[in-house]
């Protein structure tokens, strides 16, 4: 269904799949974060698998209408053709400030959580391009951080296309073998955060530029 934002103009899609027939699901546009209400258009009939209230078979209770569609655990329903989305795992203020702008600047559409469980919840939904994680987020020890746990769990597969910026105090930024170590694809030492944006786009780049060589050579053996 396409739909656009009277406050800020601009146009979006939300899968046909993601909205309960003929209820008014409530989202935010993700980009003046201004509330928008939409209604699909009910079925002629309700097929087979489906309960009469045309909600059961996407997994919607018996709710008001909001509830039914909660769009901030769904967040990148509907995104621009070819966006990046990026979820930040960090409660200090003033870092997750940093990072906001530098992603903002990047045009990544944005997403931010409180603890584990949050993260978790948002990542059940959505596959994120990027993700930026202190390394004691919501946790006593780095051995111990669920967001970490779950990405290492994660089907090769799924994983890949992840980028993953390990926050820490504890190694040197841009640590290969750290990184390497711990499963992710970058790391960022905080007291080099200031240059967080430089840091991030060479990281980047070196990732495609490895994934880029790494797809040439499965083509060249015929595996893609």
């Amino acid at each position: 269904m396409n739909i656009s934002c009277d406050q800020c103009g601009s146009a979006f899609k939300i899968p046909d799949d993601k909205l309960p027939p003929g209820k008014t699901a409530v989202v935010k546009c993700p980009k003046c974060q201004k509330k928008i209400s939409v209604t699909a258009p009910a079925p002629a009939s309700p097929p087979a698998n489906e309960s009469a209230d045309g909600g059961a078979a996407f997994g919607f209770d018996e709710r008001p209408d909001e509830s039914q569609y909660n769009a901030s655990e769904k967040p990148f329903d509907f995104i621009e053709e070819e966006g990046e989305t990026a979820l930040i795992c960090e409660v200090d203020a003033a870092i997750k400030g940093n990072i906001k702008q530098v992603l903002d600047f990047m045009e990544y559409h944005i997403s931010e959580v409180d603890d584990t469980r949050d993260a978790l919840k948002k990542m059940r939904y959505h596959d994120y391009d990027l993700i930026v994680i202190n390394e004691t987020f919501s946790s006593r020890s780095p051995d111990s951080n669920g967001v970490l746990i779950y990405l290492e769990r994660l089907k090769m597969k799924t994983r890949r296309k992840m980028f993953v910026v390990l926050l820490t105090k504890r190694f040197k930024t841009m640590d290969a073998m750290t990184a390497f170590e711990k499963s992710v694809e970058l790391i960022v030492n905080l007291n080099d955060m200031m240059h967080f944006e430089k840091i991030l786009k060479r990281g980047l780049a070196d990732h495609e530029q490895f994934y880029r060589i790494y797809r040439e050579e499965q083509r060249t053996v015929g595996i893609v």
